[in-house]
């Protein structure tokens, strides 16, 4: 199977925080604890990061 373009994955991420951002959002409103979704949501935007900053420098 062929590996995603890093501009496909950049997307997703982005996509993937956004969502992220809402339910964390959603269970703040409810009370609930948001903690595992906050720790996801740092990891996510680490790898964003990563990706980001490896896509336009030109690194492997």
């Amino acid at each position: 199977m062929e590996e995603e373009p890093e501009n496909y994955r950049i997307l997703k991420l982005r996509a993937e925080i956004l969502e992220l951002g809402s339910a964390i959002r959603q269970l703040r409103r409810e009370g609930l604890d948001d903690a595992a979704a906050q720790l996801l949501i740092a990891r996510k935007r680490a790898q964003l990061e990563h990706l980001v900053k490896t896509s336009f420098s030109g690194a492997p």
